[in-house]
């Protein structure tokens, strides 16, 4: 028969997997904030900073991976229980890549500082803090277990999408009509798709939450906007 004390240690363990992975997001949530400000202030020295702290997120998705291994094992989980702890194992998952995609964002920062002249960077900057509004509200859907928050953040994957696409046209425009920045708008297309790649695993996120609280995930596809595949400019006579 399980006793009090079996429970409140399990109870307990829950709780020190939830705060691991608020932390792991928390971390996140900053790493992808900085690499944005730092490609806007052409700041090296903070994108340098945001490269190096991308194994702090790598050390937390360990952690949870361990704890995850040892409840499963040791617990035995049943219902709500089981798919929490499965959902942690696959958000920390997403959350080290959102990680490694800040870092991306945070290299090419590092190479377009370099450069004489930045291309414009306004656009992006706008995508940045969409998708870092997806992130805060993704935090605040996991600590609340609000499937409806969850939901909402899953609707906006679809503006990130359209936003990037409107980007992708912007940029080839500017390149063909500027061609000496050509260099720095190909660093700031890579920069622009990791930003949209990590609203991708913020929805995702978001997903797992829903599966959390209502034990399935949306039935209904995402609304998908990113056009930029078969995004054509044609050349000017």
């Amino acid at each position: 028969m399980t006793t009090s004390h079996t429970v409140a240690a399990f109870d307990a363990e829950l709780a020190a997997l939830r705060r691991t992975i608020d932390s792991m997001a928390e971390l996140v949530e900053r790493q992808v904030g900085d690499a944005i400000e730092a490609l806007a202030a052409r700041d090296s020295v903070r994108a340098a900073a945001i490269v190096k702290e991308d194994a702090a997120i790598d050390r937390l998705e360990a952690e949870v991976e361990a704890m995850v291994v040892r409840m499963l094992a040791l617990r035995q989980p049943m219902a709500k229980d089981l798919r929490e702890i499965v959902s942690a194992l696959k958000i920390a998952s997403n959350l080290e890549r959102m990680g490694d995609f800040a870092g991306s964002v945070a290299k090419r920062a590092i190479t377009l500082a370099g450069l004489p002249v930045a291309p414009p960077l306004s656009s992006l900057s706008w995508m940045g803090q969409m998708v870092l509004g997806m992130i805060r509200d993704m935090r605040r859907a996991y600590a609340e277990q609000d499937a409806a928050l969850a939901t909402a953040v899953r609707d906006r994957d679809g503006e990130v999408d359209a936003a990037y696409t409107s980007l992708f046209r912007e940029v080839l425009t500017y390149m063909m009509e500027t061609p000496q920045q050509i260099s720095g708008c190909t660093h700031l297309l890579f920069a622009a798709k990791s930003i949209e790649r990590i609203g991708d695993h913020a929805t995702n996120v978001a997903e797992n939450v829903c599966f959390l609280v209502k034990g399935r995930l949306p039935s209904e596809e995402r609304h998908k906007e990113d056009l930029s595949s078969s995004t054509v400019v044609p050349p000017k006579d």
